[in-house]
């Protein structure tokens, strides 16, 4: 039966698709939904109270000889998870050696050369955790410091990150940038306008601690949503 469904947190728009026996792309290309296509632009950054319109499921017949075997694949299962690792400047680290366990299910692998790890995860996955060595710290010379540094964990919570037009996104992408510590909210406080000002400088941008259009982008485009 078709209904509108009302987004919570952690969904997004391949969980909601899969759990309602659809492909992705045939949701979010539905013409009921496409005011929020417009709003939103990306399939898998929503926010919590967006509407999606699901509709009937429809019969579709497909020819192949009898008594033979036939095999069907379910579009957009696994879903692919797209994870680039940044240095203290924000640059791609290379070849880094990490573990990445989804819903309990751990696989091993190697950054490409632009920092990037790209993984087969299933559509509803909604945990992860990530480990991998930690940058390399460097002294006041830029020299590397001899000491060996060690692991980090990144806790992963698959489709809970927000649009970056609302400020609990602003937040979370500043957070996984390093730049900010604290609630992931509403609230324009002055600590996330001080992780603005500090992304600001370093991407060479007027430093205001105002989230503006062009600090939006930048910052969209570093983070990679």
């Amino acid at each position: 039966m078709a209904k509108d469904y009302v987004v919570g947190p952690g969904d997004c728009m391949s969980s909601i698709a899969y759990a309602n026996g659809f492909f992705w792309k045939t949701l979010w290309n539905l013409s009921a939904n496409a005011a929020l296509k417009t709003k939103r632009k990306n399939p898998n950054v929503l926010m919590t109270g967006d509407v999606i319109h699901i509709p009937d499921w429809t019969a579709k017949n497909e020819p192949g000889p009898t008594e033979q075997r036939h095999k069907f694949m379910l579009m957009g299962v696994p879903e692919k998870l797209h994870i680039q690792l940044l240095d203290y400047d924000h640059k791609p680290r290379p070849n880094v050696d990490y573990k990445l366990v989804i819903e309990g299910n751990w696989r091993s692998g190697t950054t490409d050369a632009d920092g990037k790890l790209h993984e087969s995860i299933p559509p509803d996955a909604v945990t992860g955790k990530l480990t991998f060595p930690a940058p390399q710290l460097l002294d006041g010379n830029g020299n590397p410091i001899p000491a060996k540094p060690k692991d980090q964990t990144m806790i992963l919570q698959l489709g809970h990150l927000n649009p970056i037009s609302e400020v609990s996104g602003l937040k979370a992408r500043l957070a996984n940038l390093g730049l900010y510590k604290g609630p992931i909210d509403e609230n324009l406080d002055a600590a996330t306008q001080q992780a603005i000002s500090a992304f600001q400088a370093k991407k060479g941008l007027p430093v205001t601690g105002d989230a503006d259009d062009a600090t939006r982008q930048e910052l969209q485009e570093l983070h990679g949503h």
